[in-house]
């Protein structure tokens, strides 16, 4: 079978394009759907086995990053996304996705509760945007099934408003417990470490979140944007697959329903 996947587009989304094209590398039939379509029945999620919230910046980041999307599809689609996890199917969110995840409160999700925010992700210590590669360490004890035999991964970022913030110190303890924390940004030797490596001064360097389930994970990086070897920014000086790695995180996902949907 072939694995469906809505691509949400619309008001600011804009990586939307090279989200749809990876899943398609992935072997999967990606479509771009408008959320507005979602909103008014033209298009219904249920038709789908994966839901990517894809980076851009939605609304204008007005309030704050992914604050308005979050809003749109909790007040309007919740109850479908509530049955959409519950039905055992995959949501992935990036940069302005992952945002929008934890701030619905689909993330971290602890004990099946999709609505209540327990973290955010707010301004850089930077203070800037900050448009880098970055070195991301997998937890391999995490339950993602977006991060399968993931170890290390290099992949851009491109964000102002990514640092992960938690204010309970419970909850990042049970983040940590729970193994939910997926990705950690690290120098080029794989250890923690503090900017350029942590691009935005992340609690505990965390770019990348799941539930317990492990089928709703959101990051701060684009996976999307190194799909070919050409993307990497030293591919004229390094010998380099000609699949970009960041296609892996999309592969996962594509297998994992082709598993367990049929």
């Amino acid at each position: 079978m072939t694995p469906k996947v809505l691509v949400l587009t619309g008001y600011g989304i804009n990586c939307d394009i090279e989200t749809r094209h990876a899943f398609r590398i992935a072997g999967a039939d990606a479509e771009r759907v408008h959320l507005t379509d979602l909103i008014n029945g033209t298009k219904q999620l249920s038709e789908f086995h994966i839901l990517a919230l894809p980076g851009g910046f939605s609304f204008g980041d007005d309030i704050a990053s992914g604050k308005v999307l979050a809003n749109m599809i909790k007040y309007n689609l919740g109850e479908q996304v509530q049955e959409f996890i519950g039905e055992g199917k995959l949501i992935l969110g990036i940069c302005n996705g992952f945002q929008a995840m934890v701030k619905m409160g689909l993330l971290p999700g602890f004990d099946g509760d999709y609505t209540a925010q327990e973290v955010t992700l707010t301004f850089n210590d930077s203070g800037r945007f900050e448009d880098r590669w970055v070195h991301l360490r997998a937890n391999q004890r995490a339950k993602c099934v977006f991060t399968r035999g993931i170890e290390n991964i290099y992949l851009p970022v491109r964000h102002g408003e990514g640092k992960f913030v938690v204010k309970n110190p419970n909850v990042l303890a049970r983040l940590r417990k729970g193994n939910n924390i997926v990705f950690q940004y690290t120098d080029g030797k794989g250890n923690l470490a503090g900017y350029p490596h942590n691009p935005n001064g992340s609690v505990e360097n965390i770019a990348g979140i799941c539930d317990s389930t492990g089928r709703v994970f959101g990051m701060m990086p684009h996976p999307e944007a190194y799909q070919h070897r050409t993307n990497h920014p030293r591919w004229t000086r390094e010998e380099l697959p000609e699949e970009g790695a960041g296609v892996a995180i999309f592969r996962n996902a594509v297998e994992y329903v082709r598993e367990n949907f049929n």
